[in-house]
């Protein structure tokens, strides 16, 4: 038998290791083909993560193996998932993806993964970060894993740490605090495993017996930065080492920065602990901002470039000031359930009201274009929602734009 041309054979054994254990039919195919589209699509790929979501991922796999016609497609999309599709986007998806339409081509990324003791997880598994899901169209379609169990079902009492990588003595400094003070009350740390502040992060958490989850932009086989092997070969041994993009894969610049995506959604909360102005953990702190993540940022000396990027976060955006680990445990409180987990938010807010309302500041006012960017929803909801949060007296409306009302005025 064969299973999208492929001798059944060669691919089963492979996908009961990715699995850890053995599958039904409909699960080894469904085990496959998000294989597959993890190879086919770049992390992120909102039309892929829509075909999926909408068709599954066995029947979109099917679909676009046949070469449908850019119409067509489109067409199937509207009717299945009621949504306006864009031609010109299902034609620029289709020309991205059909280089990589080759199912054998997986394979040999399927056999690096047994070989480095890699698994596979989709949204079905219990292990599955429960938080990514947030991204909605934009969220992985697989994820591969290296590491143990225990930290996969620590991110979601998990925060993420994140700042430059010509880190300061001073930020190496406020991180190892941060970390291992962290970890200390119950928390998992959540990095990106890259030089400075990330490095920092996982080695503190790793000395202090607690969990660390590293978020890579290439394959879990193919650790970077070099100079990090012999930590991210510690962190697949004590935590969890985790990637989008199947073995063998190497990072670019796009792919970082839609890895940071992922940093930001997994965990309960961001910290940037050292940021120049233009630092690309910036990226992983909007990221976080737009999904309603709590986010913080640890201030530095005025007269350090290091730390203008905090500065600018906690003036300009909605960065809480925090400089030691108990305001940091304070983000995202480990007795209370933030709406990416099971149980709803103590105020008992919708996550488009969280976001909003973590969208708008006390002091500056802001438009409602403004306030849609920063949250990540149309104008239509943003104003719906301003109208009842102003009912509830947690917002008003000033002659420049929007602010929210503190506790207690």
């Amino acid at each position: 038998m064969t299973m999208f041309g492929l001798a059944e054979n060669e691919v089963v054994p492979l996908l009961t290791a990715l699995a850890g254990h053995d599958l039904g039919r409909d699960d080894q195919l469904e085990l496959f083909a998000r294989a597959t589209w993890s190879g086919i699509a770049e992390p992120g790929d909102g039309p892929a993560g829509l075909l999926v979501r909408t068709l599954g991922a066995v029947e979109a796999l099917r679909t676009v193996l046949t070469a449908p016609t850019v119409e067509g497609l489109a067409a199937r999309l509207r009717g299945a998932a009621e949504v306006d599709v864009d031609e010109d986007q299902v034609r620029q998806a289709l020309d991205r993806w059909r280089p990589r339409l080759d199912p054998a081509s997986i394979v040999q990324a399927m056999r690096q993964a047994v070989r480095v003791d890699a698994r596979l997880l989709v949204p079905t598994d219990l292990r599955w970060p429960a938080g990514v899901d947030d991204l909605a169209e934009h969220a992985p379609i697989a994820l591969w894993v290296r590491g143990t169990d225990a930290a996969l079902a620590a991110l979601p009492r998990s925060i993420s740490l994140v700042g430059a990588r010509a880190a300061t003595g001073y930020g190496e400094h406020v991180t190892m605090e941060a970390s291992a003070g962290l970890v200390d009350r119950g928390y998992a740390i959540v990095s990106g495993a890259a030089y400075g502040i990330d490095g920092m992060a996982h080695r503190s958490a790793l000395a202090s017996h607690g969990q660390t989850i590293a978020f890579l932009a290439g394959g879990v086989d193919r650790f970077y930065p070099s100079g990090h092997d012999q930590l991210l070969t510690r962190i697949v041994a004590e935590g969890a080492v985790i990637s989008e993009l199947p073995c063998g894969q190497a990072p670019t610049k796009w792919r970082f920065l839609l890895r940071n995506r992922l940093i930001a959604a997994a965990s309960r909360a961001t910290v940037v602990l050292e940021a120049g102005w233009r630092s690309g953990s910036l990226n992983t702190a909007a990221h976080a901002s737009t999904l309603g993540r709590p986010l913080g940022a640890v201030p530095g000396p005025v007269t350090s470039a290091a730390s203008a990027g905090c500065h600018r976060l906690i003036r300009d955006f909605t960065a809480v000031l925090v400089t030691n680990p108990d305001e940091m445990a304070e983000l995202a409180p480990l007795d209370r359930s933030p709406a990416l987990f099971p149980s709803t938010d103590v105020d008992e807010r919708s996550s488009e009201r969280t976001r909003l309302f973590d969208a708008i500041s006390v002091r500056s006012p802001r438009h409602v274009a403004d306030i849609a960017a920063r949250a990540g929803l149309s104008l239509d909801a943003v104003r719906a929602l301003l109208g009842a949060l102003e009912l509830e007296g947690e917002v008003a409306e000033r002659e420049r734009g929007w602010v929210r009302v503190p506790s207690g005025t």
